[in-house]
This record gives C-alpha cells, sequence and structure tokens, in this order.
C-alpha cells in the first residue's frame, strides 16, 4: 500500500502564529504518521488511507520545490518498484520521484489560481510494469495566506449630499474586495476607517457606509471635500495589508439663504424720450444660493402707473421698464418701492426668517428738445372742384411743448412744408410761416375725390426735430358736368311702322354727385315731324314715332338731336345725337335688310379728334403719292460701284509692262470671236471667276471682227437706259497690235504714260467721246 502521508517543507514565515510547531523532519513526521527520524509508521491499511493532504500556498525562489514522499510497502528498497503520478498538475506542477516517491512542486501554489488538486498514485513493477497495488487518489488541497492586499474598483468616488444635513445623514457606501479565502482566517476579514476628512465625515468600519459627522454644514462656507477611506485585511491587526481610496463629496444646494440687497436704495435717471416698454434701469439682489434656490421674483409694492419692474431669468436681475409716456413737462421724479423674493422655498428654512426684501427706487425724468405737436392728427379739409388756382384750402398749426412748460425757455418757430412725395402734381402749398394751404391748380373732382397730402413742421434752430402730420383733403363737388348718353345706340325703325311706336329707349349719366341724386330731363326740337320723345321719370326716356310710312330709297338714316339736362346748379345740359336707321322689316317688326351700314357718331370723338383723324389721312396720302413719284424717276443703280471697279482696271493697263498675264477682268479671246460671247454673256459689274491662260495670237486682217463687236456692244449700251455708264468696260478691253486704234494699254510697250499722244481719240468719233475724255484729260502737255 502507498503511504498517503505528504512530507511538507514549510516556509516558518508563512505559518502565521508563533506558538506553531518547528518544521524539522521529525515534527513532520509526527504530523503526517511518523516516527521523528523519518520512518513511516506501520499501520493498518485503514489507519492510513487519506484521501486529502493539506499545503500552505506560498513561494520560494527555489525551482523545485520538496513537498512530500510517497511510500509503498511493496517498495523493499531494492530499485524494483516504480512509482507514477497522474492527475492536476501532475508532471507539470507536481513532479515524482519515480524510484524514492518524492513529490516536488516545480512552481509557486498559488491558492487564488486553484485552490486543490486532484491526483492519482500508482506503485509499478520496474522491470514488468505491473501494478503493484490499486491506484490512490488524493487531495493537495491549498491553504490560503494573507498575500492579496484589499482593493477599491475606482481610485476616486464622487458623492454629494445636502448642505445643513443632520448628523449620520448617509452619503455614500463604499467597499473594497481581498482575492484571498473568505472562509478561512482573517485574510479577506476587512475593516473600514477614515484617514482624511475628520470631523466632517465618518465611515463605519463594517461596510464602508460613509455619513456626516458635523452639524450644520454650509455649502455657502465650503462646499467640497476630499476624504480618503482605508480598507485593512486581517481584521484590522498590525500585519494586515490595506488599500486607500479618494472620495469627493459635494455639497449640495438648499435654500437655506434670503435674497439680500446690498443697496437699499437706487436712484435711476432716464430721458423724457424714451419709448413705451423700454428699459431704464436694473436693480439685483444678491442670493448665495444657486440655481433654482437663487431664482428670485421683483415686484413694485402696491403697484404703479407709470413704471413696471419685471425680472430677468438669466441674471436674475429687476428691469424697470415704462408703462406710459414720460413727460419732463409734467412731471420731473417718481418713488416707488420694490420687493425681491426667491421663487421656490424650503419649508425647513422658512421659520425665523424672512426670504423677502425690500429697496426704494427713485426716477428722475431729463428734459429733451421735444419736436412739435400738430393740434389735430389728422386733418380734413373740404375744398369745392371749382376752386381757382391759389385759393384758400385750410391752415394747419403745430405748437413747442417745450416752450409752453418753461417760462424761460426760447422760443422756438416752426417751419411747414408739404412732403412732395405725397404731392406729385404739385396741387397744394403750404405758406411757411403760417401754415395756410392753398391751391396751385385747379382741383377736379371727377379726376380725384381726395388728395392725402403730408404735411412736416420743422424747427428752424433745431432741423432735427420734425414732426408729419397727413391732410386729408376732400374734393367737394361742383356741376360742372353735362349728362349724356350713357351708351352708344344702334337704333333702326321699320318702313312699315305706325305713328306712336317705340323704337328706341335711352338713360344718361353724368359724372357728377349731387347730394339729393340725379334727375334727367330728355327733350327733343318740338318740331321734329318724324320723331319724339316721352320722360318715362326714372331717369330714362322712350323714343317714338310720330308718323308712319319711312322709305328707305326717300332717306335711309335720320340724324335725331336729343338734349339731356340735369337738376343741380347750375344746370347743366348736353346734346346727343341719336342715329336711326330705316330698314325693312317683317310683319312682326324684326329688322330683315337695310341700306348700308352707316356708323353712329361716337360720343367720345371731339371735333379736334376728327380734325386729326383727316390730317393724319390727308398726310398719308401725301407720303404715298411722293413714293409714287419718285419711283418713277428712280434710275438703277450703277452695279459696279467699289473701288475694284472696271475703272480702276481700265486705268491701271496705263502702266503695266508688256507680257503681264493680266487677263481676269476681261475674255480677250471672246474679243475675238464675238459668237462665243453671245452665246454666253457674262455680267459685267462683277469679275468672272474663271481665269483664262494669257496667249497671244496673230490679229486678224484689218480686225474686222473686232470693230463690228465693239460697234455692236455700243449700240447696244447706248439704247440700253439701264446699262451703267462704264461703255469702256466691254468695248476696250482688247489689245493686240492688229487693230486700227492699235493697243490702248501699255502692255508690251517700252514708252512711258507721258510718250503717248491720245489726242487721235477725239477723232473717232462720239461712240469714243468717254474713251477720249479719259486719255486726253490726262495727257502730260494738257495737264501742263
Amino acid at each position: 500500500m502507498i503511504a498517503n502521508q505528504i512530507l511538507l517543507l514549510l516556509t516558518l514565515s508563512m505559518l502565521g502564529p508563533s506558538n506553531a510547531m518547528p518544521f524539522t523532519p521529525g515534527n513532520i513526521g509526527k504530523l503526517f504518521g511518523m516516527e521523528g527520524d523519518g520512518r513511516i509508521l506501520q499501520r493498518s491499511k485503514r489507519g492510513w488511507m487519506w484521501n486529502q493532504f493539506f499545503l500552505l500556498e506560498e513561494y520560494t525562489g527555489n525551482d523545485h520545490q520538496y513537498v512530500g514522499k510517497l511510500h509503498s510497502n511493496m517498495d523493499k528498497g531494492n530499485g524494483n518498484v516504480r512509482y507514477v503520478l497522474t492527475g492536476d498538475g501532475a508532471g507539470t506542477l507536481f513532479l515524482i520521484d519515480e524510484k524514492s516517491g518524492d513529490i516536488h512542486a516545480t512552481k509557486r501554489l498559488d491558492r487564488e489560481e486553484k485552490a486543490m488538486y486532484t491526483l492519482n498514485a500508482k506503485v509499478l513493477d520496474r522491470n514488468t510494469n505491473a501494478e503493484l497495488e490499486p491506484d490512490t487518489e488524493f487531495n493537495i488541497k491549498i491553504h490560503d495566506i494573507n498575500d492579496n492586499a484589499p482593493k477599491f474598483s475606482k481610485e476616486i468616488y464622487f458623492a454629494s449630499v445636502p448642505e445643513m444635513s443632520d448628523v449620520g445623514t448617509t452619503v455614500v457606501t463604499i467597499t473594497a474586495s481581498d482575492a484571498d479565502d473568505q472562509t478561512y482566517g482573517n485574510s479577506a476579514k476587512l475593516v473600514y476607517s477614515i484617514l482624511q476628512g475628520q470631523p466632517y465625515f465618518s465611515v463605519d468600519s463594517e461596510n464602508g457606509t460613509i455619513k456626516t459627522a458635523l452639524p450644520g454644514m454650509d455649502r455657502e462656507v465650503k462646499e467640497h471635500y476630499q476624504v480618503v477611506i482605508q480598507a485593512k485585511d486581517m481584521a484590522g491587526q498590525m500585519g494586515g495589508l490595506s488599500g486607500t481610496t479618494t472620495v469627493s463629496i459635494t455639497l449640495s444646494d438648499v435654500n437655506d439663504s434670503p435674497p439680500r440687497f446690498a443697496n437699499h436704495s437706487f436712484r435711476v435717471t432716464t430721458p423724457e424720450s424714451t419709448e413705451v416698454g423700454g428699459a431704464i434701469g436694473r436693480i439685483k439682489a444678491d442670493d448665495p444660493d444657486v440655481g433654482r434656490n437663487a431664482e428670485m421674483e421683483y415686484s413694485i409694492v402696491g403697484g404703479h402707473d407709470i413704471f413696471n419692474i419685471v425680472t430677468d431669468q438669466k441674471t436674475q436681475e429687476g428691469v424697470i421698464v415704462i408703462k406710459k409716456v414720460l413727460d419732463y413737462e409734467t412731471k420731473k421724479d417718481y418713488e416707488f418701492r420694490v420687493e425681491v423674493r426667491n421663487t421656490y422655498l424650503d419649508a425647513r428654512f422658512i421659520h425665523g426668517l424672512q426670504f423677502k426684501d425690500y429697496a426704494t427706487v427713485r426716477v428722475t425724468v431729463e428734459d429733451v428738445d421735444e419736436p412739435p405737436v400738430f393740434t389735430r392728427n389728422p386733418y380734413v379739409i373740404e375744398v369745392h372742384e371749382d376752386t381757382a388756382a391759389g385759393s384758400f384750402v385750410g391752415v394747419v398749426s403745430a405748437r413747442d411743448l417745450d416752450v409752453i412748460n418753461e417760462i424761460t425757455s426760447s422760443h422756438h418757430p416752426f417751419r411747414y412744408s408739404i412732403d412732395r412725395h405725397t404731392d406729385l402734381e404739385r396741387l397744394f402749398n403750404i405758406d411757411s410761416t403760417n401754415g395756410t394751404i392753398t391751391t396751385l391748380k385747379a382741383l377736379d373732382r371727377e379726376m380725384s375725390k381726395w388728395h392725402n397730402i403730408s404735411v412736416v413742421a420743422t424747427e428752424i434752430n433745431n432741423p432735427g426735430q420734425t414732426t408729419r402730420v397727413p391732410v386729408f383733403i376732400k374734393v367737394l363737388d361742383v356741376n360742372d358736368n353735362a349728362p349724356e348718353f350713357a351708351t352708344s345706340y344702334d337704333t333702326f325703325v321699320c318702313e312699315n311702322v305706325k305713328a306712336g311706336q317705340l323704337i328706341q329707349t335711352i338713360s344718361a349719366v353724368d359724372t357728377d354727385e349731387p347730394q339729393v341724386g340725379h334727375k334727367f330731363v330728355f327733350t327733343i326740337s318740338p318740331t321734329n315731324p318724324n320723331f319724339t320723345v316721352v320722360d318715362r321719370e326714372d331717369n330714362t326716356a322712350n323714343i317714338l314715332t310720330r308718323r308712319g310710312g319711312f322709305s328707305r330709297r326717300e332717306m335711309s338714316m335720320y340724324f335725331l338731336p336729343v338734349v339731356i339736362s340735369d337738376n343741380d346748379y347750375p344746370i347743366q345740359s348736353s346734346t346727343s345725337t341719336l342715329v336711326v336707321r330705316v330698314c325693312a322689316c317683317d310683319s312682326r317688326g324684326n329688322m330683315q335688310s337695310c341700306s348700308p351700314e352707316v356708323l353712329p357718331f361716337s360720343e367720345g370723338l371731339t371735333t379736334g379728334a376728327l380734325v386729326a383723324i383727316l390730317l393724319c389721312v390727308i398726310i398719308l396720302l401725301m407720303i404715298v403719292v411722293l413714293f409714287a413719284a419718285l419711283r418713277r424717276q428712280r434710275k438703277k443703280e450703277p452695279l459696279i460701284i467699289s473701288k475694284e471697279d472696271v475703272r480702276d482696271n481700265v486705268v491701271s493697263y496705263n502702266d503695266e509692262g508688256g507680257g503681264e498675264e493680266d487677263t481676269q477682268a476681261f475674255d480677250i479671246g471672246t474679243l475675238r470671236n464675238p459668237e462665243v460671247m453671245d452665246a454666253n454673256k457674262l455680267r459685267r459689274d462683277i469679275i468672272p471667276e474663271m481665269l483664262f491662260p494669257f496667249r497671244r495670237t496673230s490679229p486678224i486682217k484689218d480686225n474686222t471682227d473686232v470693230r463690228d463687236f465693239i460697234n455692236g456692244r455700243l449700240q447696244e449700251n447706248d439704247s440700253d437706259p439701264t446699262a451703267p455708264p462704264y461703255d469702256s468696260l466691254a468695248t476696250y478691253a482688247y489689245e493686240g497690235n492688229g487693230s486700227l486704234a492699235e493697243s490702248l494699254s501699255s502692255l508690251e510697250s517700252a514708252a512711258t504714260e507721258g510718250d503717248h499722244d491720245y489726242d487721235y481719240l477725239s477723232n473717232w468719233g462720239p461712240q469714243f467721246k468717254k474713251l477720249a475724255e479719259m486719255y486726253i484729260g490726262k495727257s502730260p502737255d494738257r495737264e501742263t
């Protein structure tokens, strides 16, 4: 049997209490059933078969630490027994000597990594590997030692507690952890203590709860505290390990301080020109509290008619504003009392304290130079439309309030003017001194019933002080317009009409507006034998026939003048002409056909308009006649008008040398062959696009073909009124030695232009007159 005994070599310093048994080989043997000399005790199987052994965790500098020894009764000491160890850590953490059974640990045994190892021991025959004894299982349990210090999860904690809290108020609970065994010894039994933060705070030694230890801690005196907490193991005994952490404790605010004015009297100055709703000053009370507890509300005790105070929520200031317009001349000084109080109160602190305060505010109004003030705003003035230019319309007046209320103040005269942006037609004028408004032009109610202008009053001594007032001028109606037909009427009468038959109902309009309404009277000449008018008493009238038997052949159209009068003063009347056409009608009076339609006179066309239309027609006829006359006399424009025309080509031949191949302007070959030229005539007003190569041919005898060709061209040009006057273009382009006139060009001529005498050209007849003028005029002798 394997002796389940472990020989442990323990470091004395790791055992703990000082009265522990000394570690000597003899003592170790006694601990595990061995004699003092190290021999295994002879025991029965039941007596020495343990299944659990204990080993203290430790660390030494040795690579292989002796742990214990296994010994079997089958081992006779002759080396035939071999010990084998299997299980947790066998071969890595624990090694066994096959011959002696000694067990060694290869590295430190840490309970925090693994607290117990289960191993199996075998005893084999070294020669046959046969098992000499059954496997024996045993445990090695690592006993804890205090090798881990307590640790807090954070290096610094943050907590808060209301100021003025009672003693013993819990702030926060913090705990540390210890990796040592909680169930064995005191290695993991922690005790908490406070190293810094007294006498303000205390800590529960068992659970780490921090509490207030001092009454009446005021945030306004000190707000932040740093508390250092220590956790120590071994139940706080000497030699135990410890860890520390810092707790930052902040006193949170409570409303324990009322608002107070540092100065209970305020003075504010404001000009009288301050607008309603404008701020004139600010006052502020002090409250050492923060946040919601420092919010304040200002009010005027008993209220005030002129001033009000509102609270600025951002700055917690009282803003004094104006409710009504200030007037220095009426009242200069005001005084009222302002109250300030906290918006939110804490019931724990309202007893014995007044959470409100009072201050007196004095307001002084400063005088400013005020602009003039009109006596009325706005002005409404009535004027008749028949008022002539320069007539009186009305008067506006302004005053200076500064002068009215100050005896020593100097008089501030005004200058009145009309804003011309409101009187673009310049209908009115105003006296700059007394404000009298007059007309510049006659007013017409039918053009505009109202005129809205702005009058400006400006202080002469201070032009920056101006005031404007609207002036509404109503133009009253005057009966200055006569009534007229309401529309243009297309009236006809049937040939077979009977006397007294209605042919038209007429009505009238008047642009005037009498106060009693319109009343029109319609009349026609009583001597009219064809028609009569019957007034219907409703501003309309019926046109009736006086007779029957109208005939288109006798007269196809009648002009009936109707006089329309109104009933206003002075009475206005006008005559409108009603055109009545005579038409053929059926038995029911329906029109079938009329004489050629004649347009009725337009009521809107005046005599001046008709004259203008007639003048336009006459001018148009004159333009047409003039244009036709000019068209008959107009001659056809010459086709060649540019500087590159034939005249330049003809003249250029005067200084050309012989042999120059300049045939772009004329086809010389064509001159020798008139038949080809007649068949394919080219325009003489442009340069031909085809270029013919220069070639010299012998002249035909007597040059009769050229002479005939030239004569033919001359005849054509003389008989064609539209041909250009450049008869030399087609006629004298031929050059050669065989011509009777010889060559007119400078080609192949060695003589200069001055050596030529062209007087003989004048003997050729009228056909060559133009050519003679061109060349004889250039003769040097003649020029001299």
